[in-house]
């Protein structure tokens, strides 16, 4: 049976360099950090090209731990899509602060830079006019203060951070990088988690690049930020454990997952290149079938990760037509993600109404993703574009 996912081919072609790893850990007695994470952490570096990267318990404490970092709290607001995971906004309403959405692009599925451009308009001279923010009161609006924004690599591919990053720059306001499904992707010949002044990633097991439980990362050039993150993600310690400097978290990585992504990164790069194959082949056995379905599309200088392979039917009554076919034949599928975050009950109080973001609806409606993952054959793919057919 074809996996959406397949750990366990995964695991069964390192399985005894993976269980050496972690009875290695186990026999060590060092289960919170140690040298396994100290390991891991120089080699995420320099995989990324950045000076520092910081292990932590999941992508979603990154993101909370970056905020953190950046002094975001109660009476601050953030800037970022709904098209997109509960943890990227999540991550903004956890230290206090108010998320502001932005409409995604409808062909890479990431950030729109022309809506983020007017969004920051909208927010700065209070017109609501150029751009839908919360439905505060005008008063409570504009006691927030706009501090940052956070991009989603959506799928595996990077967000223009180039015009992110220049956006940002021109009023004032940081980039943290959500690379929780690119970690293996690049743009313009950076990787992805060198794309903004902080990056944070995660190590779910379903992620290109997992662990076998929970886990994640942050990454930056700035050592006064990594050293923040270090002690935020233990409780604000300062000069000892029983020194707190400041409010932090319980964030540590396992030791026993550092020593499975150690060895899960011996094999990465290959797993990204095969990756690349797969995808390759999806898309042209695609454009060769004459199915009405409109395949990813990958900018220049840009490679993703794919941490998933989503494809567009034409509206909601094909695509589970489609979906219909695949599990006739036991093919799984996913959709990602059939609610958009402004319109999540979690995010009610801020006010937003459907058809305030529409390209994010759209997709909701009509966006659905095929199995992806590195030992997908070929064989298998003719199945499963074949299966569309019908």
């Amino acid at each position: 049976m074809i996996q959406f996912i397949d750990l366990r081919a995964q695991y069964e072609a390192i399985q005894d360099k993976m269980e050496e790893a972690v009875l290695r850990s186990l026999r060590s007695g060092q289960y919170i950090l140690g040298p396994e994470v100290d390991t891991l952490e120089r080699r995420l570096a320099e995989f990324a090209g950045v000076a520092h990267a910081v292990s932590c318990s999941s992508g979603t404490d990154a993101l909370v731990m970056a905020l953190m970092a950046k002094g975001v709290g109660p009476g601050d607001a953030v800037l970022t899509v709904p098209f997109t995971f509960m943890a990227s906004a999540e991550a903004i309403a956890t230290v206090g602060a108010t998320p502001v959405f932005v409409d995604v692009d409808p062909v890479t599925f990431n950030l729109d830079t022309d809506a983020l451009d007017r969004a920051i308009r909208a927010f700065e001279t209070g017109d609501r006019s150029l751009h839908p923010l919360p439905r505060l009161s005008d008063d409570e609006l504009a006691a927030l203060t706009l501090k940052g924004i956070i991009g989603v690599d959506l799928f595996g591919l990077p967000a223009d951070y180039r015009a992110v990053n220049a956006l940002a720059a021109d009023h004032g306001l940081f980039v943290i990088e959500d690379a929780a499904q690119s970690f293996g992707g690049s743009a313009h010949n950076r990787r992805a988690g060198a794309l903004a002044e902080i990056a944070c990633t995660s190590f779910f097991p379903a992620k290109p690049l997992g662990c076998y439980g929970d886990g994640g990362a942050l990454f930056t050039d700035d050592a006064e930020l990594a050293e923040l993150f270090r002690s935020i993600r233990v409780h604000g310690q300062g000069a000892d454990k029983y020194e707190n400097v400041r409010m932090g978290i319980t964030g540590r990585l396992d030791a026993i997952q550092a020593a499975i992504l150690n060895v899960k990164l011996d094999v990465f790069e290959d797993e990204i290149a095969e990756r690349q194959r797969v995808a390759e082949t999806y898309s042209r056995l695609l454009a060769e079938s004459g199915l009405d379905l409109v395949a990813p599309t990958i900018p220049d200088q840009h490679v993703s990760a794919w941490a998933q392979y989503s494809v567009l039917a034409k509206d909601a009554d094909s695509r589970a037509l489609y979906q219909r076919r695949l599990a006739d034949k036991g093919v799984p599928t996913a959709i990602y993600y059939p609610k958009p975050l402004h319109l999540q009950k979690a995010f009610a109080p801020l006010g937003y109404e459907a058809g305030d973001f529409p390209t994010s609806e759209d997709l909701g409606t009509r966006i659905f993703s095929l199995p992806m993952h590195p030992y997908l054959q070929e064989a298998d793919i003719d199945l499963i574009v074949g299966a569309m057919k019908g």
